[in-house]
């Protein structure tokens, strides 16, 4: 396989782990998706504005692009996975849509050889991502995992199970 193939084929990943999170979410109203079902007490809502701002925004926007107005939102600590409850679901929805099309265009021209444009050391510490490529596979696990989780979630919630064959 190509690099070029590569990328598309990992890009491609990377979309279908977005896709699986919005479809896990999709048709809920608002109050299933600010609803806690586990101990741990995220929600659906939390869980893609987490999405949002601490994946698709520092990896790509901030890490792979090295743009100053996403690295700047990281000086602070912030609790993304809360969203306050005069945020409309439908405006978080938008967000991570907004923002996986910011990401897709950082990651277009990327070379994903190239060492990040900017790291956060102050929250990772020594541990370091030594390419944008590896930050794209690191994303994909990571979205992955929590598709999985609203799942789970989903089903605690109505019943709907994703990709069940019967």
């Amino acid at each position: 396989m190509t690099d070029t193939g590569l990328k598309a084929t990992t890009l491609a990943a990377l979309q279908d782990a977005r896709d699986h999170v919005l479809e896990a979410v999709d048709g809920l109203g608002p109050a299933d998706l600010r609803r806690a079902v586990l101990p741990s007490g995220w929600n659906m809502l939390g869980l893609v504005n987490h999405l949002t701002v601490d994946v698709e925004r520092l990896w790509f926007s901030a890490v792979a692009a090295g743009d100053p107005a996403a690295i700047a939102q990281f000086d602070a600590p912030s609790n993304a996975w809360h969203v306050p409850p005069d945020v409309p679901p439908d405006a978080v929805l938008t967000a991570y849509h907004d923002e996986c099309a910011r990401a897709d265009r950082v990651l277009a021209d990327a070379d994903f050889g190239a060492p990040p444009a900017w790291w956060p050391a102050d929250q990772f510490g020594d541990w370091r991502l030594a390419s944008v490529g590896e930050a794209v596979l690191h994303v994909i696990v990571e979205t992955a995992s929590h598709a999985g989780q609203l799942d789970a979630a989903r089903e605690l919630i109505d019943g709907h199970q994703w990709l069940v064959l019967t």
